[in-house]
């Protein structure tokens, strides 16, 4: 047969052409990729041997290979409950919304004229959160529900008159919520007292108490009484509660709770083995500017309008750095939509349907426990434990037996809870199981105590009662999805973020049942297949970093920060260092870093940057002599924030091992190494590595992100544990996460992407990363300056335009060109960071030479406009930029007085016809947003008032 050439995934993933490449790289006077990197890399790191991972696949066959693994998966029906329930996702929501590029390659919503769509989403998930748990205000969601309930006591304990350190928690929460509690408190200084609720009572020195309702064993509990104990004693109550039950029950918001937290996973989102799930997070208006994450807002654009935007503290740790009240800075976003959604699918009724049928199951069978003499709890909404006794080994292994798994508390015990998916067939095969009679479904009653019976009122808002039929709520979706700009629209250029494509082929496994419809609990021998996908992936980043070992548990970047950190500590402890508590930041490093340093209980010193943005080494080697003794780590990001190649960062490591310290690096700049250095070989003793960038996860809107660590080998005992699954080293801190393995179900996201690109296709990958941002800056000096490049002029796999002089000159902001880009069709780049009055730029590797083309000309076409202010052409109140973005409803009105006409304002450039995309809202006015906060759904009247 004649030899053929198949077009492989390499080429369909980095998007400039043989050709393109070729032209590119004369551009900038180098024949090849490797004379680029060669140049460009220090000599010190340098490390261009092909990667231990084998040929590159075809989607066909990286499909194929996943498939078998994910069939050694064994899908029982899990009953286990623990935070975790089988539940429906509507067709219709993950068609259009989980399965829709749309949704999931698109930003965190900073941009808020080109994202008002998702952030309408965001407001129903928190007017939802509102109205379910009878707070005042929520946040857009956490992480998880064991992360949110830290959070929940880190607020109390700013919050609280309380001068206490005291947290009391009660025993019969929650194992996995425990534990990152514990693990929080350690190191803030903060004592935990666990104790039964009823203990509570005889407590007078505390800042807070911590309960579950319904509680781990399913009791339902009235709990007012102790809220206004806590209360007497000038302290805080904070509430983890179950979502579905608060269509039944009184919410914590009725009966003192001043935080309630939890999970909205069992709303439409699958169990994934533990993840993604949003966590939500609500509390009183009073608390608005302490609450951790981000919040979305109602204020009005430039017309008048009502328009959404990111509120009040958003991802304030970057402004406040070491003294930040967290070091989150995403959500999840993308579970947090389908968990709103799924709301807006039901509605108040719907909802109560399913929370009904489901108390009513439980109640029916544990009335056939109780005929049988089996003790159960009394109150319940979905969980009965059951006392079992020497019969509990028999019960649990028959289930097994018939594909059922049973939560198994200890060796007389056992806990069931009953979820969506239950049906009348399931409990009469658990009557047979546990030798009851057939269960009396005509015998319903509610255990509920009529003193806890909800009364009020919830998710009144139109929204929640408009979309019944598919075709409504189908144009609801793509209504929502066509007011923003994602990936699929256009390039998303942002500095640090990593933009780049998020294949179909990386993206179809999430949605198979092996992956999606697993339990975190389930016994190891019925994950064999995410055990095998884990310990893959594991292999695979190790052989990319030149790490020894790597934990997958830490689910956003941020919390790899965390886990790293907390590693390292965990390590000196060990060796009896107990005294090493200095960490040492770069005063360029991303915010994220000092506050995960004060989490980890450290002490920040900065370290100084010269001129050129690199690491000031007199500086760090002056600040490292000093705090020799208690130096515990050095957090690093490299390549740089400033987005080039440290020349010294080898003597950076060496002098921190030198004096006794760890080096911390951060892995958000992981897409200019792969393939040509490994920060496990040339310094760094752990570092975190964003799936959610250099290895394609999508940012889903602002979530979901996963931040593995990868550690050297003499921190391997030390890797994060778990307190329900066996996971970690011999010497394991606390988890991070609720669930062992943190967002399970994306991984094969990444796994995906290494095996089809192979190590040929990931040197490339970073290759072409860096000459696509190379090529951006050299183009961009026409009219704009880089404002730091390393080695013969050279940037990393970004590049920073200066924009200051524009503003101190003619008063124009990185605001005012953000928002005309949009009139071009493009996402901002980074704004203002790390160098106020600045723009980051990454174009990422998957980006073709048209697309960066086109770029570079609307970057020129405004660099144009600028210096026609300059000229005197227009005044600045009167110019494109000024007006910008130009919604359809501005260049459509009949009247029109400005200066310019609306060809220039809406088609600055004529391949902008082809495919305009129109910006649903002018400018928004962040200001009067926070002066008049709102973060739930805005009353009908608003919009009619409006139009």
């Amino acid at each position: 047969m004649k030899a053929f050439t198949q077009k492989t995934f390499i080429d369909r993933h980095i998007g400039p052409s043989d050709q393109d490449v070729s032209d590119m790289l004369a551009v900038l006077g180098y024949e090849t990729l490797d004379a680029l990197t060669h140049t460009l890399v220090p000599q010190s790191i340098q490390d261009f041997a092909p990667l231990s991972l084998g040929a590159p696949c075809s989607e066909y066959d990286a499909l194929q290979d996943l498939q078998a693994i994910a069939q050694q998966n064994k899908v029982y029906r899990s009953l286990i409950g623990q935070g975790y329930y089988d539940t429906i996702t509507p067709p219709i929501i993950q068609r259009n919304m989980l399965e829709t590029p749309g949704w999931y390659t698109a930003y965190t919503p900073y941009q808020p004229e080109i994202s008002q769509g998702r952030l309408e989403a965001l407001v129903n998930y928190q007017q939802m959160i509102v109205d379910l748990t009878g707070m005042e205000i929520a946040n857009a969601s956490l992480l998880d529900e064991a992360t949110a309930a830290a959070e929940a006591m880190v607020l109390a304990w700013r919050q609280a008159k309380s001068k206490s350190n005291i947290f009391l928690v009660a025993e019969d929460i929650f194992p996995q919520t425990l534990d990152v509690i514990q693990s929080r408190a350690h190191h803030l200084g903060i004592e935990i007292h666990i104790c039964p609720p009823k203990q509570m009572f005889e407590q007078t020195d505390f800042f807070g108490i911590f309960l579950q309702y319904p509680n781990a064993d399913g009791e339902v509990e009235d709990y007012q009484n102790l809220t206004q104990h806590c209360h007497d004693h000038k302290a805080l109550a904070c509430v983890t509660a179950d979502l579905l039950s608060l269509t039944l029950l009184k919410p914590p918001g009725e009966w003192g709770a001043d935080v309630v937290v939890g999970s909205s996973q069992r709303f439409g989102v699958p169990l994934g083995y533990g993840g993604p799930h949003a966590g939500f997070f609500a509390t009183h208006d009073q608390y608005k500017r302490a609450v951790p994450g981000r919040m979305v807002g109602v204020s009005v654009d430039a017309d008048g309008k009502p328009a959404y935007r990111l509120a009040l503290q958003t991802r304030e740790q970057h402004i406040r750095r070491d003294k930040a009240t967290s070091n989150i800075c995403t959500a999840q976003v993308l579970l947090a939509n389908i968990a709103g959604m799924y709301a807006v699918w039901h509605g108040p009724h719907g909802l109560t349907q399913i929370a009904e049928r489901i108390h009513s199951f439980t109640t029916v069978f544990a009335n056939a426990l109780n005929a049988q003499g089996f003790d159960t709890n009394t109150s319940t909404f979905d969980t009965l434990t059951i006392q079992t006794g020497t019969q509990t080994d028999t019960i649990y292994k028959n289930a097994l037996d018939q594909g059922i798994n049973l939560n198994r508390v200890n060796d007389t015990t056992l806990r069931l809870s009953f979820d969506e998916k239950t049906t009348c067939d399931e409990v009469q095969t658990l009557c047979t199981l546990f030798e009851c009679d057939a269960p009396d479904f005509e015998a319903v009653h509610s255990t509920i105590p009529d003193t806890l019976k909800r009364t009020s009122p919830f998710l009144t808002h139109p929204v929640f009662h408009k979309y019944r039929s598919e075709t409504q709520m189908l144009r609801y979706l793509k209504s929502l999805e066509d007011k923003d700009i994602a990936l699929n629209r256009s390039m998303i250029p942002l500095g640090s973020c990593t933009m780049k494509l998020n294949a179909t082929a990386e993206m179809m496994p999430i949605s198979w049942p092996e992956f999606s419809n697993m339990h975190p609990f389930v016994p190891q021998d019925q994950a064999k297949g995410y055990t095998q996908l884990m310990a893959e992936l594991e292999d695979m980043l190790c052989a990319i970093t030149g790490f020894a070992g790597v934990s997958l548990q830490p689910n956003s970047g941020a919390m790899g920060e965390y886990a790293g950190l907390l590693t390292i500590k965990a390590y000196h402890e060990h060796n009896g260092d107990t005294d090493r508590h200095i960490c040492l930041i770069p005063e360029s490093a991303h915010g994220t870093n000092p506050a995960s340093a004060v989490m980890a209980g450290m002490k920040v010193v900065v370290v100084k940057c010269d001129d050129k943005g690199n690491v000031d080494l007199d500086d760090l080697k002056e600040k490292a002599t000093q705090h020799s003794t208690h130096l515990a780590a050095l957090m690093v990001t490299y390549p740089s924030t400033h987005g080039v190649f440290e020349e010294d960062i080898v003597e950076i490591c060496q002098t921190i091992h030198d004096h006794g310290g760890q080096v911390y690096m951060d892995g958000a700049n992981l897409n200019a190494l792969v393939g040509l250095a490994k920060p496990g070989i040339f310094g760094a003793d752990v570092m975190h590595m964003n799936l959610h960038k250099t290895f394609c996860i999508p940012h889903g809107g602002g979530g979901p992100g996963v931040g593995p660590i990868g550690v050297a080998q003499h921190l391997k005992p030390f890797l994060p544990g778990h307190s329900v699954v066996t996971t970690g080293g011999k010497h394991a801190i606390n988890a991070m996460t609720a669930a062992p393995f943190g967002s399970a179900s994306i991984l094969p996201i990444s796994w995906m992407y290494i095996k089809m690109m192979g190590a040929e296709g990931l040197k490339k990958a970073t290759q072409i990363a860096i000459l696509n941002a190379n090529y951006l800056a050299y183009r961009l000096t026409e009219g704009y300056d880089i404002l730091y490049t390393g080695h013969k002029g050279l940037v990393a796999h970004e590049c920073i335009l200066d924009t200051r002089r524009f503003k101190t000159d003619l008063d124009i902001s990185v605001d005012d060109i953000a928002k005309r880009l949009m009139d071009y069709g493009f996402h901002a780049p980074t704004m203002s960071w790390p160098v106020v009055h600045t723009l980051m730029i990454e174009p990422t590797e998957s980006e073709t030479k048209e697309e960066l083309d086109r770029f570079v000309e609307a970057l020129l076409t405004i660099r144009g406009e600028i210096q026609d202010l300059a000229d005197g052409t227009y005044a600045k109140a009167d110019s494109p930029l000024a007006h910008a973005p130009h919604t359809m409803d501005v260049i459509c009105a009949n009247t029109w007085d400005r200066s310019y006409d609306r060809t220039t304002g809406a088609f600055p450039l004529p391949w902008i016809k082809a495919q305009k995309y129109w910006p649903p809202v002018s400018r928004v006015d962040n200001a009067q947003g926070d002066r008049n906060f709102v973060c739930t759904c805005p009353p009908l009247q608003d919009y009619q008032d409006a139009a």
